[in-house]
Parts: structure tokens; sequence; C-alpha cells
């Protein structure tokens, strides 16, 4: 007993241990960071190409304290935002329809999945002419990208839902959009949680992608300004500031796949 206590007493003093997974992550930041600091000492590539970490977190730490720099990054959010409003709520509407009609998926879904891998910056000239150079074409580019992931995992999510759930709704007589916000929904919530990941993503990447081609704001303007004026500290801060925003809002989506969806009639 005695031998028990102490040794309990030893690993509350060392504290918890780390897990190998976390060591590992560890080590390859670790092995990242000194392999750009070693190649940016080193000369081998054209001075600034690849700045110092000092000359970056200089340059992020200049960016975090600009305010203009928020003002851009309100614009991009805004436009992501609506973007991934409006895709989202209609490839959730279209999937919903596709996987509970199977007449409709086998005419239609074929062409979801030919589209969707289509890079759709090629759409981008289109949507300039149907809606100006201001946000509203980045809107229409980015509700465009993420309206393929979105739809086809919640069509995929609908047939994979337990044929009792639909029995029970259809005994309360539940109608289309009872079923639809109480049965459907609940059940696809990792689906749907999934899906809305992907097309965030793809959003981003979108409004980003059209935001340095035509426009006067918005990060992606930013980053292709650094580029052109070759502040390659600046471009490359910015890309990491958006790096981590992007992966806390992905970790933010991610958490609402936990929360309790169940309803009741």
């Amino acid at each position: 007993m005695a031998d028990a206590g102490r040794l309990t007493q030893t690993s509350e003093i060392r504290g918890p241990a780390i897990s190998p997974v976390t060591l590992v992550r560890i080590v390859i930041i670790v092995t990242v960071l000194t392999g750009w600091e070693a190649l940016a000492r080193s000369g081998l590539l054209y001075q600034d190409v690849v700045p110092s970490l000092f000359a970056i977190g200089r340059a992020i730490v200049a960016l975090l304290t600009d305010p203009e720099y928020y003002w851009h990054l309100g614009v991009t959010a805004y436009e992501v935002g609506t973007a991934l409003l409006i895709g989202g709520l209609s490839a959730i509407v279209v999937g919903l329809i596709l996987g509970g009609n199977r007449f409709l998926s086998r005419a239609y879904e074929p062409y979801l999945y030919y589209l969707g891998p289509t890079p759709k910056i090629i759409f981008f000239p289109i949507m300039i002419m149907w809606f100006g150079v201001g946000p509203p074409s980045k809107i229409a580019l980015g509700t465009l990208s993420c309206f393929f992931p979105i739809a086809l995992s919640v069509a995929a999510g609908m047939r994979q839902i337990e044929p009792v759930l639909i029995r029970v709704g259809r005994s309360f007589r539940a109608n289309p959009w009872q079923m639809a916000t109480k049965v459907y929904l609940p059940a696809m919530r990792h689906p749907i949680i999934n899906g809305v990941r992907l097309g965030m993503g793809v959003a981003l990447i979108g409004t980003l992608l059209a935001e340095t081609k035509l426009s006067n704001r918005g990060i992606g303007f930013l980053i292709i300004q650094a580029y052109s004026l070759f502040d390659m500290p600046r471009m490359y801060a910015m890309l990491i500031v958006l790096f981590v925003l992007a992966i806390g809002a992905n970790a933010i989506v991610g958490r609402l796949g936990g929360l309790d969806s169940i309803k009741r009639f």
C-alpha cells in the first residue's frame, strides 16, 4: 500500500505523460520550423523568397496591429459567410430531395458528381458578367463552390437514415416539414456537419481566388498585393493568420456535430 501511495504521489508530481501522437506532432512542427529557418539562412533561394521566422513573426505582429487588415478580414468573412449560408441552405434542400426520391437521384445526382470536381474559378468571368466586379460575384463563386460537397453529403446521409425512424415519423402523421426538421436533419447531423466543413473550405478557396483575380478589398486582394510588391514576410504572415482562422472556424463547426439535436414531435 505504501509503495502504491508513493507511486501515485510520484505520478502526480510528474504530471500527465505526453501521448505519442502529441509527441509526433511536436516533432513535426519543430522539424518544419527548423528546416524553414535553415533554408532561409542558407541563401539557396533568392533573397526573401523564404524569409526567416523572425521576419515573419514581425510581419504577423504588424499585421495584427493594423486596423485596415481587420476591415479587409471583415469583407472576406462576410463574403464567405454569405456564400456558405446561401449555398449551404440550397444544398441541404437539394440533398434532401435527391436523397428522398430515387427517381430524381438517378436523374440528377450524376450531374453533381460530374460538376463537383470542376474548378469553379472557370465560372468567374460569368459571375462578373452577371453580378459585376463587387462582392456579389465573389459570393456567387463561393456559393457555387460550397454547394456540391454539401448537397452530395446530405443526399448520401439521407440514404443512411434508419428506416424505423422514418416509419415512426410517418406514424405520427408528420408533414414534410416536420419530417425534414425532426427526423431527417437530426438523423443526418454528422453528414451535414462534414458537408458544411468541406463546403466552408472550398467556399473560402473560391472567394479568395476571386479576390485575387479582380478586387480592391478582402484578404485575397491583400495577399496578391503583397506578392506584387514582393513583401514576402507580409504575404506569409497573412497566409499563416488565415490558416489559423480557418482551423478555428473548422473546429467550431466540428464541435456542432457533438450537440444534442434530438427533438420531439
